[in-house]
């Protein structure tokens, strides 16, 4: 075994990224081992240079510097951005021609938890591919070599392209919450730009997060954000994670405009440009979703869960709009196909600009259906995918209809149910939707009946 050889906490090397707890399961001698992994990968490909971004938290610049020297050690140079929202490192790798990027960002977990969003050749490096490095890794069969190292802080054009395509010259007002994760200092720019007045909250950088969590996609979280929008009668609220690749928005009313709905609202103005365009939607989202793509003379296209997939998915259809209920929206129209919560926020106030219909108006226009919250079911790693596997069976035998994309999603009572196993977490996810409360009555039996069948042991719900 080689002398370079690393072993990482079995915890961190997760489907879509690699995360653990600093000082606990991640430190500093893992960033320097991804570094040689992923330099020794880029070497075999034939490329040469790598782009490099951190996000606010406090243990971030340690585990760059350590990424980065890992990274240089095999003979790749390497491109320092600075701290910034996630989506810049993605834009820096269309900026700077590399096609390839590591971001070091916690996301929107808790503060004593970090982890690495990677690209390699232009596309998202996850699933089989982190699992090949972490095997790696510990054979210690790394490239060596002198890397250059260079710093090219990426914010006023990163901020700039973010303006580009803003349109609107509407006078509108809209409130901004940063949870005090990374996009203060992006969005304070941006701000600055726009037409209308803007307020911020929580802009202060700040990774200890100490007026709430940076996840927009729990209600509690938004509270701030609508008493703000309340307060000073805003036409909208805009809230982002920890590191700004997911949106959270509100009305001016304080309704919370979910993932699956502010899709809904944003395919309208991609359909009369790109009439019969695919656009994308995970497992999780409404049956409205899905039904209105296609009414507006779309196709709705149903896919798997996460965010690296989705990426795939897009890229594989050329669709220009696709979205995820946990609020990671992806343009590629006039855009680069990636999340980016402040971009998605801008595209949302030019068609604001440009409509007779407020965000209230077209909120209300939106066929309703009743939805359960996201349910999670304790199950181990080694059992979550056989326990899905056995319900699939289950409803083979009785014929019924559902689809198989990720996990369940079974049709049924004029709704439906979903089961399906986290690519993250020792959990099964599941979730239900139906026209009116009786509908739901039958929805949940059936789940309930069917989650029996198969061994499947679960709370009542």
């Amino acid at each position: 075994m080689s002398e370079l050889s690393h072993k990482f906490h079995p915890s961190i090397l997760r489907e879509y990224d690699i995360r653990g707890i600093v000082g606990d399961t991640l430190f500093a001698n893992d960033a320097a081992a991804i570094g040689r992994a992923f330099g020794t990968l880029m070497l075999q490909n034939g490329d040469k240079t790598v782009t490099v971004g951190y996000d606010g938290r406090a243990t971030s610049p340690d585990l760059e510097q350590a990424l980065v020297s890992g990274l240089a050690s095999t003979g790749v140079d390497v491109i320092r951005i600075g701290m910034g929202p996630s989506p810049m490192l993605y834009y820096s790798t269309y900026e700077r021609n590399t096609g390839n990027g590591i971001m070091i960002t916690g996301s929107h977990n808790p503060p004593d938890h970090n982890g690495f969003k990677m690209i390699m050749n232009s596309k998202p490096f996850f699933g089989q591919d982190i699992q090949t490095m972490g095997s790696q890794c510990e054979a210690g069969d790394f490239t060596i070599g002198t890397g250059v190292i260079s710093d090219h802080p990426m914010m006023e054009k990163y901020v700039a392209r973010l303006l580009e395509d803003y349109t609107s010259t509407k006078d509108q007002v809209v409130v901004w919450d940063c949870g005090n994760g990374v996009t203060g200092d992006a969005m304070r720019r941006v701000a600055s730009k726009l037409t209308g007045r803007h307020v911020l909250l929580f802009d202060e950088i700040d990774s200890t997060f100490p007026n709430h969590h940076p996840d927009p996609t729990v209600a509690e979280n938004l509270a701030d954000l609508i008493q703000a929008v309340k307060g000073i009668e805003a036409d909208v609220g805009i809230a982002f994670d920890g590191d700004g690749d997911r949106i959270g928005v509100v009305d001016s009313r304080g309704n919370i405009i979910w993932g699956d709905q502010l899709l809904a609202i944003l395919s309208r103005e991609i359909l009369e440009k790109q009439p019969g365009a695919s656009i994308i939607a995970d497992v999780k989202a409404s049956k409205m979703l899905f039904d209105e793509i296609e009414n507006l003379g779309g196709n709705a296209v149903m896919w798997k869960t996460g965010h690296s997939l989705i990426k795939t998915k897009m890229a594989e259809l050329s669709a220009p709009l696709a979205g995820e209920m946990s609020g990671h929206i992806f343009y590629n129209d006039h855009f680069y196909g990636y999340d980016d919560a402040i971009y998605v926020g801008l595209r949302l106030l030019n068609l604001l600009g440009k409509s007779a219909n407020t965000l209230d108006e077209m909120f209300d226009a939106l066929p309703s259906a009743i939805n359960t919250p996201e349910m999670r079911f304790a199950c181990p790693d080694a059992e979550k995918f056989d326990a899905v596997s056995r319900t699939q069976d289950l409803l083979r035998a009785q014929g019924a209809e559902f689809s198989d994309i990720d996990g369940v999603r079974v049709t049924v009572a004029g709704g439906w149910w979903l089961l399906r196993a986290s690519n993250t977490q020792a959990v099964l996810v599941g979730r239900c939707e139906a026209p009116d409360a009786a509908a739901m009555k039958l929805v949940k039996a059936d789940m309930q009946a069917n989650l029996k069948a198969a061994g499947i042991e679960f709370p009542e719900f």
